[in-house]
């Protein structure tokens, strides 16, 4: 049989936590995608473009790739070694409050860009997607 709490635990935050954490309010709004790639039998490169958008389905709206981490920028590329899971981050300007689904297009000039389409939006505005198609 498990514990019954009968008072509810009072939780006191450290003033230096709280501040450190005032950091993260400046991301509201802002749209985060966390990428995952997995590899087969190959190594694979690959690197993201400053020409990545996400697209409100509903208007001529587009947010803008603002930072990203843990995957290169082009020209430059990130090697995923075979046979392993890769996960990157990309974070957008915010969408507008009336976006209820969006795509994720890398418009490139050649093949093989990133696209996710028709992703439903959510109350967080983080998204975690298999970019493995």
């Amino acid at each position: 049989m498990s514990p019954t709490i009968i008072d509810k635990p009072k939780t006191k935050i450290d003033r230096k936590v709280l501040k450190a954490l005032q950091a993260y309010a400046s991301t509201e709004g802002q749209v985060i995608i966390h990428g995952f790639v997995k590899t087969q039998h190959e190594d694979m490169f690959i690197r993201i473009w400053p020409t990545t958008f996400l697209f409100d389905q509903h208007s001529s709206h587009q947010s803008e790739l603002v930072h990203y981490e843990k995957i290169s920028g082009f020209p430059t590329w990130t090697l995923v070694p075979a046979h392993s899971e890769f996960v990157f981050t990309l974070i957008f300007s915010a969408l507008p409050k009336s976006c209820i689904i969006f795509d994720l297009v890398e418009l490139i000039p050649q093949s093989n860009g990133f696209q996710v389409k028709n992703i439903l939006r959510n109350d967080t505005d983080v998204y975690y997607l298999d970019f493995n198609g």
